[in-house]
């Protein structure tokens, strides 16, 4: 029986990346079928190569970000490797990198260069801060996109510092995003045979992923509540937020105005919050201490039972609730498990099994295959063969540093 291919099988990837925002496009892609060239130093390689948990030689941000790609290692400040590279160039469908601006066109691989070369490649870009602001020359981290698109006040406490999150989510959407954005750029040149430009950035990435909380805060012109998600108007609040049972355990539970009294009918909190005079939500409108009463009230009636018994109330009122799960407990989480959104897997490297993500997507007809992460220069020459260097030429160019 014949294997069935990747949605991308036959899309060639050439990326000079390193990171998270700048590797996860291109292994998403590989898991889809797509054949990426990651491109590293000799000696070293992607930093990242040591970054996480390790286990032997065997990093799980490396692996996570760069699975089922290959490794060529060029020295790019060689003209050798620079020849290799417009070489592979030349037969790439997208070429990736997210140097600090500037340095890509210093080692021979800005676009204008490239397009040169190969008029049809999708050439993506990510940056820190984006292209055109007063920050666009600085180098750029999660933090900053955190910091910068607004993610950070969106999870703070009120009272407490505001902090960046231990999960990376600006380098992530920014993955995702230039995914996205490369593969709808790929479709239009294959249309047209026009590559173009997809340029991408943590901060722009992270101030998406605000969504409409974000345009509700820029029409109001006011800053968000804060502890909870109470949205909606005045007259018509909904309220998404999370609150500890009687152990400890945290749930989450989101309504909409037309379901805030049912809720509160059906969880047996009515009369309480009547006699407290909080059965109006939309007061958290209208001031902080409004709000925090409302929310101290929930907190105190759901610290009268299990999160289970609150859980098993709402949903039987087709409210949305759910158990709060730490990221362990998410790992292990049945909905997660068997929707194989995690998967264990025999590493070669290794003499243990190892937790992965599976795929986010599940296609009837192209299946993802997630692979591994390569060695350092693992695919040297079987990439250099195909482009048709021989023994010979690979031996030279090891003596002038080019791999």
């Amino acid at each position: 029986m014949t294997e069935l291919q990747g949605a991308l099988s036959g899309v060639k990837v050439v990326a000079c990346s390193t990171a998270q925002a700048g590797t996860v496009p291109y292994a998403l892609m590989a898991d889809l079928g797509a054949d990426v060239i990651k491109i590293e130093v000799p000696n070293g390689g992607d930093n990242s190569r040591r970054a996480g948990e390790l286990k032997g030689d065997v990093s799980s941000f490396f692996e996570t970000n760069n699975r089922g790609v290959k490794s060529l290692t060029l020295n790019l400040r060689t003209d050798e490797a620079k020849k290799i590279l417009h070489e592979l160039v030349e037969r790439a469908d997208i070429f990736g990198q997210n140097f600090r601006p500037g340095a890509a066109e210093r080692y021979g691989f800005g676009y204008e260069e490239l397009k040169k070369i190969n008029p049809a490649l999708v050439y993506a870009s990510v940056s820190g801060y984006g292209p055109d602001g007063p920050d666009a020359a600085l180098p750029g981290t999660d933090a900053v996109g955190q910091a910068i698109g607004g993610v950070t006040e969106a999870f703070s406490i009120p009272g407490q510092p505001m902090r960046t999150g231990v999960a990376s989510v600006a380098d992530e959407t920014c993955g995702i995003l230039t995914f996205g954005g490369v593969l709808a750029a790929l479709i239009h040149a294959r249309e047209t045979g026009i590559g173009q430009k997809v340029e991408t950035s943590l901060v722009g990435s992270a101030f998406r992923l605000m969504g409409w909380t974000m345009a509700t805060t820029m029409w109001k012109n006011k800053p968000p509540i804060t502890g909870a998600r109470i949205n909606g108007s005045r007259k018509r609040a909904g309220i998404a937020a999370c609150f500890n049972d009687a152990d400890g355990r945290p749930l989450a539970m989101q309504l909409d105005a037309r379901h805030w009294l049912p809720a509160l009918e059906s969880l047996g909190f009515i009369d309480a919050m009547k006699k407290a005079e909080l059965t109006d939500l939309g007061m958290a409108f209208e001031s902080e201490k409004k709000k925090n009463a409302i929310l101290d009230k929930l907190a105190e009636l759901f610290a009268t039972n299990t999160r289970e018994h609150w859980i098993e109330i709402l949903r039987s009122a087709d409210i949305v609730a759910a158990p709060v799960n730490t990221m362990l407990e998410a790992s292990q989480d049945p909905n997660i498990v068997e929707s194989g959104y995690v998967k264990t897997v025999s590493h070669p490297d290794l003499d243990e099994d190892i937790k992965i993500h599976g795929t986010p997507w599940k296609m009837s007809e192209t299946p993802s295959n997630p692979g591994f992460a390569p060695k350092l220069g693992e695919h040297n020459e079987q990439i250099l063969g195909e482009l048709g260097y021989d023994k010979e030429d690979i031996a030279h160019l090891k003596e002038v540093e080019a791999i």
